[in-house]
């Protein structure tokens, strides 16, 4: 039987960049060698699209692989998957797209957009349910509409806070009380995310996020502790035992997350039977109101003194690096990490071709 060709997407422009990488090792050593051909697709900070061998390291192919082209052509249904274009001969053929992209240009729709016109299976959310999530503050007012718990948070837009920043600052107090987490509303990994005690406070943090988005969104800080949840499948889509994330630092920031010793994740998260189910529960409606897919992390804060649960937010294209949290919560819940990767590729198979699945051409009527 012929190995599946899986193309492994990882790179890009956002500021997750470096994590990506860290995502994309891990998922090239995880996939089985004996299923599939393995082909790396590295996306350089400056969006330029490599080529590599497989067998070849991230950090590799960016500096190393073949100038790559993809264009959104689909091919004849007959033709198969369509051809990879480089400046040289001989590119191969894809079966599935694992994208393992974090952040803008990736997460949010724009790779999903650019492969469903292309034609090409992938996994994970579509153009949709990426933009979405990927969205905090869209994510929040869907979460909003679908009666799910959401916390006080308001929208600025860079623009009003450059224009009016004390205008700005009343309504934020007004609405809301110290401590605020302040956020670019389109990225993820905790990237240009403060923990904001006092006004003093408050306008470097607008500063910093406002660097990464034109969109800010600040947030109550909630007492209490950090629980999250995996998401699988589709129909019906499966949760994960929660764990719980301990930061090494005030907050689970990127250095914490990424670099700091002191952080650690208790899987399953030693919280009650009650809880647990709450939290799975919430995770799957999450999901299901962002019009997610495939796999996704659902992110809440278990309030001290009430043990409410408050859902925070969902990541469509979680890390899946060696500390991520989505492969250890599997992992808890009998789903190791390479049967993970083949379930996402069978799900993207399932799928089969975008275009395939839809009626292209108009029906007046089914009623004679």
């Amino acid at each position: 039987m012929a190995k599946l060709r899986v193309g492994v997407v990882f790179g890009g422009r956002s500021g997750e960049h470096e994590v990506s990488l860290v995502s994309a090792a891990a998922v090239l050593a995880a996939l089985d060698p004996k299923r599939y051909e393995v082909i790396p697709i590295g996306i350089t900070r400056e969006g330029r699209w490599r080529l590599g061998r497989t067998g070849m390291l991230p950090a590799a192919v960016l500096t190393q692989g073949a100038a790559l082209l993809l264009p959104p052509q689909p091919p004849a249904v007959a033709a198969g998957p369509p051809a990879l274009r480089t400046a040289g001969d001989g590119a191969p053929r894809l079966d599935v797209i694992l994208p393992i992209l974090h952040g803008p240009f990736g997460e949010d729709g724009s790779v999903q957009g650019f492969l469903e016109l292309a034609a090409v299976p992938y996994a994970g959310s579509g153009v949709l349910g990426s933009a979405v999530a990927m969205d905090k503050d869209v994510m929040k007012r869907l979460f909003r509409e679908a009666g799910l718990p959401v916390g006080p948070y308001r929208r600025v837009l860079r623009t009003e806070w450059e224009r009016h920043p004390q205008a700005a600052v009343r309504t934020i107090e007004r609405d809301l009380s110290y401590p605020l987490f302040v956020k670019p509303a389109n990225l993820g990994s905790s990237v240009g995310i403060s923990k904001v005690h006092h006004r003093g406070e408050l306008a470097p943090a607008m500063a910093l996020a406002s660097g990464y988005d034109e969109k800010i969104v600040v947030e109550q800080g909630i007492e209490g502790r950090e629980l999250e949840c995996a998401v699988l499948g589709n129909d019906p889509p499966l949760a994960s035992v929660p764990g719980e994330v301990i930061a090494g630092r005030e907050f689970y920031d990127y250095d914490a997350k990424y670099s700091d010793a002191g952080s650690r994740t208790l899987v399953p998260a030693p919280v009650s039977a009650r809880v647990a189910e709450r939290v799975r529960r919430l995770a799957i409606q999450a999901f299901q109101a962002t019009e997610c897919r495939d796999l996704a992390r659902v992110d809440f804060f278990l309030e001290r003194g009430t043990s409410k649960v408050w859902l925070n937010e969902i990541n469509s294209l979680p890390g899946f690096t060696p500390i991520s949290m989505f492969p250890k919560l599997w992992a808890a819940s009998g789903v190791g990490f390479s049967e993970l990767l083949d379930r996402l590729i069978g799900f993207a198979l399932e799928r089969g071709r975008p275009p395939a699945r839809l009626l292209t051409s108009p029906v007046t009527s089914v009623v004679k």
